[in-house]
């Protein structure tokens, strides 16, 4: 099936796949931890020259992944721990959070679709300060370090007309934060990661770009300040899933994988416009973003 397209976001599944193709990168770096208690798997892909980049088709920076099969259980205590190992990622990754800083945390998607409401959600639980800090100062807090934090959600462009980094990059620009975070739902490869996996990065977010909708990036580079992106896969395209179950069906049968017939390959590309979520979406991602806000909220908690 060497024909056959797969879109992902997630940095590791890029890395699995060219490993899968027995290709070598030169210039990205793996690392893995697993703890079997929790079954908690954290794999940190780092692109480190522009070669590595290229082989990747993802810029140069740092992707933590956070593998939790049990993450879409009911099951307050396994959230908890989850939220604060995500917590202590993001105080390595963040760049001056020894200092105090003001971060603005911008929940990108659609409110209005469950899959893509990840970010809304979580700005929507988030613990604000930057008003309080304005008027009151650390006096409010009553703590020698106080984190100044904004929340935004710019919407879609098909609602506002406008690109969403148009929106930030303005505020950005009035409110000057020394760091922005993004929060978005992203697309898999495989069905087994769906809302069982965050991925942490410092090199931003490009909106849109694992579902072929490609917006405008929101980077660094864009707006002027650091951008660390955290994402969450909550969709597969169906194309994925059938070329996946004929493998499988093939391999059973004792066959070698071989490439797509002409024709099937046509009937797979309508499906490219197809994406798949669990049917339990709505609740895995009402407790998914509490689990990224409890992390973001202790992480720049006031005095932390």
């Amino acid at each position: 099936m060497s024909s056959f397209k797969v879109r992902t976001d997630l940095a590791l599944e890029v890395r699995e796949n060219m490993e899968e193709n027995a290709r070598e990168c030169r210039g990205v770096s793996v690392e893995e931890e697993y703890r079997e208690e929790s079954e908690l798997k954290i794999t940190k892909v780092v692109i480190e020259t522009m070669n590595g980049a290229k082989a990747m088709g993802k810029p140069v920076g740092t992707y933590v992944t956070l593998e939790a099969p049990a993450m879409i259980l009911p099951d307050e205590d396994y959230h908890e721990e989850i939220s604060g190992e995500l917590a202590r990622q993001l105080k390595q990754i963040i760049p001056g959070l020894e200092g105090e800083l003001s971060v603005m945390v911008v929940g990108l998607g659609n409110r209005d679709v469950t899959a893509d409401a990840l970010g809304p959600n979580v700005v929507d639980n988030l613990t604000i300060t930057r008003h309080m800090m304005k008027e009151y100062g650390k006096a409010a807090f009553d703590k020698k370090k106080v984190h100044m934090v904004s929340g935004l959600v710019p919407g879609v462009m098909a609602k506002t007309g406008m690109e969403s980094q148009e929106i930030i990059k303005g505020v950005v620009e009035k409110t000057k934060p020394d760091v922005v975070i993004v929060v978005d739902a992203l697309a898999a490869r495989s069905t087994r990661r769906l809302n069982r996996t965050i991925q942490l990065t410092n090199t931003g977010i490009h909106p849109g770009s694992g579902v072929g909708n490609h917006r405008n990036a929101i980077t660094e580079e864009a707006l002027g300040v650091p951008v660390i992106a955290i994402g969450v896969p909550t969709v597969v395209d169906a194309a994925t899933i059938v070329g996946d179950a004929f493998d499988k069906m093939m391999r059973q049968a004792g066959e070698e994988p071989l490439d797509i017939q002409d024709e099937l390959m046509a009937g797979l590309g309508e499906l490219y416009n197809m994406y798949v979520t669990g049917k339990d979406v709505d609740y895995e991602i009402k407790q998914i973003s509490h689990i990224i806000c409890d992390a973001l909220n202790s992480a720049l908690e006031a005095g932390a």
